[in-house]
């Protein structure tokens, strides 16, 4: 419990500096920014699910705090940086959103009401946040830059499907919950496929998805057991620290996609 507790530790420290560059660096920056906009989208509703449920309190307010700070520079930076007018209109859309998300995720007392409206708002936010990653993806025109859009997708449907497995919990739309969570699931699956069988994977990428399937096994059975059972906070737990960690891996491996330069 202890060394699984480190590990999400450490996993936060990485996402923490995340995006460290001051700017956009060139396209495959700007697409794994984009995309790991879609993924704060998710992973903010996680951790306010979290809070409202006492899951791991004490990280999920940090992931909340942290993933606001990031998305908002981020922000500025996607913006600063779009290459053509329809670029900057979406994220100027997405800037609107954004603050709505915001201001429901920061303003009232969390209560299940709320919580209904977090997830509805964060639907808004990841459409825009995904538009603006496609764009830049077409924008790069590069085989490279459609592998830096699927590997940063991962990041968001681990979030994704922890978020989902907490509203289920809280009975906020479970059928709808537990739809969602097989989708993602799916597309999970298929998309470590390509990956891994790319012509441009490197050793250590590949080295990367390794991990990626070991973790992977621990949150899709922390998934399982919550699905098929009454919730309880060590389950709960569970999903939200091993999608910490399976977050974690897929960033790295979305950064050295981006690192190439074919």
């Amino acid at each position: 419990m202890k060394r699984r507790h480190f590990i999400a530790t450490a996993a936060l420290a990485s996402l923490t500096g995340a995006g460290a560059h001051a700017q956009v660096a060139d396209l495959n920056d700007a697409i794994n920014k984009a995309g790991r906009q879609r993924m704060l989208s998710q992973r903010a509703s996680k951790a306010y699910l979290a809070l409202l449920q006492k899951v791991e309190p004490r990280s999920a307010q940090q992931v909340l705090d942290r993933s606001i700070a990031l998305f908002e520079k981020q922000l500025g930076e996607l913006k600063a940086f779009a290459p053509s007018p329809t670029i900057r209109g979406t994220y100027d859309a997405l800037d609107s959103s954004w603050n709505d998300f915001k201001r429901e995720l920061t303003g009232a007392a969390p209560s299940k009401e709320e919580a209904a409206k977090v997830v509805k708002l964060d639907a808004a936010v990841l459409a825009l946040a995904n538009q603006g990653t496609m764009q830049y993806e077409a924008a790069s025109g590069k085989p490279v830059g459609r592998l830096v859009n699927i590997a940063g997708r991962q990041r968001m449907l681990s979030q994704r499907m922890a978020k989902f497995c907490l509203a289920g919990a809280m009975q906020i739309d479970a059928a709808g919950s537990a739809a969602e969570i097989a989708k993602s699931r799916t597309e999970f699956l298929a998309a470590l496929e390509i990956l891994r069988n790319a012509p441009e994977a490197t050793a250590q990428i590949r080295q990367e998805l390794v991990l990626a399937d070991a973790q992977w096994m621990f949150f899709n059975r922390g998934l399982q057991r919550l699905e098929g059972t009454a919730a309880s906070p060590a389950l709960m737990s569970d999903v939200f620290v091993t999608s910490e960690n399976l977050l974690a891996i897929m960033d790295r491996v979305t950064g050295l996609y981006s690192d190439l330069k074919t």
